[in-house]
């Protein structure tokens, strides 16, 4: 390939998409919104044990849907250790009890910040280099809108079923009684006090832009000569928190370019470099390879569907799942074409199992992050990890025979 036309992927509109969330998320971050929304939640969710695991694990899955999974489980580790510390402060020292709890909130953190990613575009980078290589390669659009549709409902599906596998079967807390978590909660939001300026501000662009990428079809449809799309929305987003003042006599804006300084520069080349290598994969004819191969060797869909979502779950234990995604993404669209099934019908059931990661700490960062906490052992995380992942295989099986058919 010639070196614009490589050049030429780093500039994609999914880049800058991408880009406009992670502005977003920055100042989110810098306004310590995210936290107060963290805790919110979970001061809602109420005081029983498990009910505080559900509200960590809501919190962290909504956190996750808007901002990297590794920042919101560096704000949720802090929070939750301040609770395990009561019990381990109490008079009845650490029972079991008390180390199922931790357990239990420690792993719902890491596998809720996983399971959120998958529920929004840009929740996890492996959803954009999805949407990415429809647009370039197969001129085809999955809307914000769209990917919700599906993505929110198995999210919450998942996170329902890793709460219920964690306090119920494999780590319950029967007999645990404590009210201190409440007052530990309280104390957080009362130390950042009330709603100020500048995150009224960031809350109000948060929700705009979220609400035009969910209503963007319908504007298009009352003003067809407006043409938005969700990059579009994404970079209005990011304009708009470094140019309109929060405080207009005193010109105080929420960002500075400055605070791009701590923007994922890296996972926005990464996307680049996974755009150009699925040109690449096409234009050398890899990808028709591997389809006349498929379509040849006549082997059942279902098989076949399932195999590559195994593959992908099991591999990204191992691997990056955006350089993974990156390169196996371009190869099943070749097996679609070779089995002569809709491409979206199974490229999104494997690109999600990529998010799928549960059993082990350098699977995904939030696993690493709830590892290092030092309650959690390897071989509990693996335990819990190898239920969730069968399941997670279980419910995308399903989500490919007969929930995308439905929705394209």
């Amino acid at each position: 390939m010639p070196m614009a036309d490589v050049g030429a992927n780093y500039g994609s509109p999914i880049v800058f998409l991408f880009f406009g969330g992670f502005v977003l998320a920055l100042a989110l971050e810098k306004v310590n919104l995210h936290k107060r929304i963290a805790l919110t939640i979970i001061n809602l969710t109420g005081t029983s044990p498990n009910r505080v695991i559900l509200g960590f694990m809501i919190a962290t899955a909504f956190m996750s849907m808007w901002i990297s999974n590794t920042a919101s489980t560096v704000v949720m580790l802090p929070i939750a250790m301040s609770v395990i510390n009561l019990l381990i402060d109490d008079e009845d020292g650490f029972t079991k009890a008390d180390k199922n709890f931790a357990l239990s909130v420690m792993l719902g953190i890491a596998f809720a910040a996983n399971a959120g990613g998958i529920a929004t575009v840009i929740g996890t980078p492996p959803n954009s280099v999805l949407i990415g290589l429809l647009e370039n390669e197969y001129n085809m659009e999955v809307s914000f809108a769209k990917w919700i549709s599906f993505g929110l409902p198995f999210s919450v599906v998942l996170i329902t079923i890793i709460y219920l596998v964690l306090v119920k079967f494999l780590f319950p807390c029967k007999g645990l009684v404590f009210g201190a978590s409440s007052s530990v909660v309280s104390d957080e939001l009362k130390k950042l006090g009330k709603l100020t300026l500048k995150e009224r501000h960031v809350l109000i662009i948060f929700t705009v832009i979220v609400s035009l990428w969910i209503f963007r079809g319908l504007i298009n449809s009352l003003l067809p000569n407006l043409k938005l799309s969700d990059t579009m929305i994404s970079i209005f987003g990011a304009i708009s928190l470094f140019a309109i003042p929060h405080n207009l006599s005193k010109g105080n804006f929420v960002l500075k370019w400055e605070d791009t300084k701590k923007l994922a520069w890296g996972i926005l080349i990464l996307f680049g470099g996974g755009l150009a290598l699925a040109k690449g994969m096409s234009e050398s004819g890899i990808v028709d390879v591997v389809a006349n191969g498929i379509s040849s060797a006549n082997i059942g869909t279902l098989i076949t569907a399932s195999l590559l979502i195994l593959l992908m779950l099991f591999m990204t234990e191992l691997m990056s799942n955006v350089a993974l995604t990156a390169v196996l993404v371009p190869v099943v669209a070749g097996i679609a074409i070779g089995l002569n099934i809709p491409i979206l019908h199974l490229l999104i059931p494997v690109t999600i199992a990529s998010s799928c990661a549960f059993m082990l700490p350098m699977a995904t960062p939030p696993n690493a992050i709830v590892f290092a906490s030092g309650f959690i052992k390897v071989h509990q995380m693996a335990r819990a990890g190898i239920i969730l992942n069968l399941i997670s295989v279980a419910l995308l099986i399903l989500l490919f025979q007969f929930i995308m058919p439905l929705l394209f």
